[in-house]
């Protein structure tokens, strides 16, 4: 593995979005470049669609350094509002839809979005939002057939595209996006990711997967996490065309991507044993996929992936904050790693002092970039974090690797206390926060338990108030309207008393290391204590 740049990098002062897209649309034109909800845009269309929207933005009164927050599904209008706010200078703030009402509350106090643009199935969670200590002036519905009043705020359908505004004059480490991930002890933190980290999301995974202008990209991911707003920028950087569909099927996952003409597709570790699952056919080879990237899959399925569809299945690690850093290669020498570090990137496996430890010995993994603003700037509105993660000029990742000796990194555990289930981070704190407003309990633990499909079950051990009786199906029903679904605890252990230090920390690795016993109620069998034999 060398760690060589395969392609001479854009001028630092042309890694911005609107640089982006004037370039691609000059190089590309008509060419087709995206395909989403039953409307197509060529790389062009990008171009106009960004100038277009900004200037609806523009008139509605945001102005440059402004956040705008945006809570849809996989349409074109995300897209729109993304390069609009890009073209103009304001920073998106894409909201997760399985986001309720004290989140969306959250999302929209912290950034202090201008303006909200929100699908019309989702307005009804905004009563639960405090206008008062928000900054909204408007909200744009999508679907909407007439003006009303949400949350206190006005809103009006979504507007039409105005008159091309000329692109903003953009710096590289100016602010896109703010996205929102999980906190571990806290509430979740926004991360600021400049226009270059955009840009080197897009040409680093290009490079990993060898995209190029034939390449048709696919995903079923949201367009509210990077993972899948990074496809739109490999397909704009290399020509080719980027489809995303509506949502992850697994009956249906092989009869779109035949639909789509894909060659690449994007997958997360939990989605691959879901597809071995699903009984084998002649649609997993009757189709034109090359490769995919599959980032935290088991060896020995992404093996078992490979030879029952063709498909290879490439690992690799990047984060919100950081960038495509780590990865494996089609043909690299064995599996079961993260994968090797890639070229513009520095890494360090460090002890608890950020002192480097040698190969072989397992500590966190920390990160820098060689570029400028290929990581993301901090976190929004909290330097207290953003000093703590990026300390002693490394990212702190939070995750306990091992660097083999030929340079290749294995994932071990998390030192942070997070949870990560069906793609999602979630943050203990935040589920720890609505099962303790619950009146009958007294104390809660929330931490991660591994599952079936090789990723982590969300478990809360629960201590009643005393004369109080919890019943786990009622509180779950509870915490409905109050998490997103993939929050929701699927294991349950009541006890009398909750382990805890001297100085009364919880302990949960003794909660981890007791996991599901048989006493444990799982949601997942029907609300029963499962059997144990």
């Amino acid at each position: 593995m060398t760690n060589e740049r395969p392609v001479s990098p854009l001028p630092p002062a042309l890694r911005t979005l609107p640089e982006m897209l004037e370039r691609q649309a000059e190089r590309f034109g008509e060419r087709p470049l995206l395909r989403i909800a039953g409307r197509s845009w060529t790389h062009g269309d990008a171009r106009r669609a960004a100038a277009g929207r900004a200037a609806a933005l523009a008139h509605a009164g945001v102005r440059r350094g402004d956040r705008v927050a945006v809570m849809s599904s996989n349409r074109i209008e995300f897209l729109e509002v993304f390069l609009g706010c890009g073209w103009l200078g304001a920073a998106m703030v894409p909201i997760n839809t399985a986001s309720m009402g004290p989140q969306i509350d959250y999302f929209l106090r912290h950034s202090e979005a201008k303006l909200l643009v929100i699908e019309a199935g989702f307005v009804e969670r905004l009563p639960a939002v405090d206008r008062a200590r928000t900054s909204l002036r408007e909200i744009w519905v999508l679907d909407a057939a007439a003006e009303g009043e949400a949350a206190g705020v006005c809103t009006r359908p979504y507007p039409a595209a105005r008159e091309a505004l000329p692109p903003a004059s953009m710096q590289p480490g100016d602010p896109l996006a703010i996205l929102y991930t999980s906190g571990t002890t806290g509430p979740a933190k926004g991360v600021v990711c400049p226009h270059a980290q955009y840009y080197w999301w897009g040409v680093n995974s290009a490079d990993v997967l060898g995209v190029d202008a034939g390449d048709v990209l696919c995903t079923t991911l949201p367009l509210f996490h990077i993972n899948a707003l990074n496809t739109f920028a490999q397909a704009a950087i290399t020509g080719c065309e980027v489809v995303f569909e509506p949502r992850f099927s697994a009956s249906g996952f092989w009869a779109s991507m035949r639909a789509s003409g894909a060659t690449v597709v994007y997958l997360l570790g939990a989605m691959v044993p879901i597809l071995l699952a699903q009984p084998e056919g002649r649609g997993e080879r009757d189709h034109r996929v090359r490769v995919g990237l599959g980032p935290g899959v088991p060896e020995a399925a992404a093996r078992a992936f490979l030879a029952r569809t063709g498909v290879r299945l490439l690992e690799g690690y990047g984060s919100t904050e950081t960038n495509f850093a780590i990865a494996t290669a089609p043909d690299s020498a064995r599996g079961g790693v993260m994968g090797w570090l890639r070229p513009g990137f520095q890494a360090r496996v460090a002890d608890e002092d950020d002192a480097a430890l040698p190969d072989g010995e397992a500590g966190e993994l920390l990160l820098r970039a060689d570029e400028p603003h290929a990581f993301a700037s901090g976190y929004f509105n909290m330097p207290e974090k953003t000093v703590e993660a990026w300390r002693n000029l490394w990212f702190h990742t939070g995750d306990r690797v091992v660097r083999e000796a030929d340079g290749a990194y294995r994932f071990v555990d998390r030192i942070k206390d997070a949870i990560r289930r069906r793609g999602e981070n979630i943050s203990s704190f935040e589920v720890e926060q609505v099962l303790s407003s619950h009146p009958c309990v007294a104390a809660c633990a929330v931490y991660p338990v591994r599952s079936e499909l090789a990723e982590d079950e969300v478990m809360a051990a629960l201590v009643a108030h005393e004369g109080q009786h919890i019943d786990p199906a009622e509180l779950l029903a509870f915490c409905e309207s109050r998490l997103p679904y993939f929050a929701l605890p699927r294991y349950v252990d009541l006890l009398p008393e909750l382990p805890r230090t001297e100085n009364g920390k919880v302990q949960k690795y003794k909660l981890r290391e007791r996991g599901v016993t048989a006493l444990t109620w799982d949601r997942g069998a029907g609300g029963r204590v499962p059997a144990r034999g």
